[in-house]
């Protein structure tokens, strides 16, 4: 909304990597956290394991119980802090878990969902093993119940509003077929914010919390993204749907700010390849390395 509120806001870094099973998320977070303004706002890392993982499963997810003590973690903080308004700084998808599912019981459910993100985010096990790829699914109550079990209210399926996914194969998910979900493309919001503004206004929310997954975006105007990992970069810009701009993003966040009241804010799935690489070898220098 256009008018300044009085209201506490708890920027959230969680340099959480296990969900997609990438180290290279932990200094994505980092980066993204420093990129991002300075702020007046109290600031707090959730602690988080650099054990490697070794691939191993639990009920069919990698890092299953890292992954929710972690999230416990993030939880207590939230609980402790009671914010109005929450900016999370990942990390992989996952981080979003607890901070919108404080979100979702704080507003008591008058509360919208914008996923910006080439995914959905709703699969199951019986599709994936990397938990990034849940998280959605669990604060609708789907999927693995030791995750849908910390959502003490799930969110509505009708007030959650996709944006960016390109790729039909990801519709076909069975979460995704179930609640029927809504999906503006990066081609129509390229355009205008309209269809994406007036299917929020169907729900008939005040507050809104937006997840923005920066895998929405074109690879060839950003390349620190998934999709862009160099040894695969030629060809899925050949492969991949093209993504968004960074301009048609930003325009769309900030008109949902412009008539919605915003009260989460998630940024997610940095990876910066470049600087990982760089880091790994002045680690190896003398003088630098341990």
């Amino acid at each position: 909304m256009s008018q300044e509120h009085q209201c506490s806001t708890l920027r959230l870094v969680i340099p959480q990597w296990q969900g997609g099973n990438l180290p290279e998320y932990h200094l994505g977070s980092r980066l993204l956290a420093w990129l991002a303004p300075e702020t007046d706002d109290e600031t707090i890392e959730v602690p988080i394991s650099t054990e490697p993982t070794k691939d191993e499963k639990e009920d069919g997810i990698v890092a299953k119980q890292q992954l929710l003590n972690q999230t416990k973690a993030a939880f207590n903080i939230l609980f402790q802090k009671q914010p109005d308004r929450v900016v999370v700084l990942g990390g992989d998808c996952s981080v979003e878990l607890a901070p919108f599912a404080y979100l979702i019981e704080k507003y008591k459910g008058d509360l919208a969902i914008l996923w910006i993100d080439g995914h959905p985010d709703i699969t199951t096990t019986e599709l994936a093993s990397n938990y990034h790829a849940m998280v959605l699914a669990s604060l609708l109550g789907e999927g693995d119940q030791d995750f849908a079990s910390l959502v003490p209210k799930k969110v509505n399926p009708s007030n959650v509003i996709f944006a960016g996914i390109n790729d039909e194969a990801e519709k076909e998910r069975p979460v995704y077929q179930k609640f029927n979900f809504k999906n503006t493309t990066t081609t129509d919001f390229a355009l205008s914010s309209k269809n994406v503004l007036e299917q929020i206004k169907e729900t008939g929310v005040s507050h809104v919390a937006i997840h923005f997954d920066l895998d929405v975006m074109d690879m060839q105007e950003f390349r620190s993204l998934w999709q862009a990992q160099p040894e695969k970069y030629e060809r899925n810009v050949r492969e991949w749907p093209k993504g968004a701009s960074m301009q048609s993003v930003a325009r769309l966040i900030q008109d949902v700010a412009a008539e919605y009241d915003v009260v989460g804010l998630g940024i997610t799935e940095h990876l910066p390849w470049d600087s990982y690489a760089l880091s790994k070898m002045l680690s190896s220098l003398p003088l630098l390395k341990k």
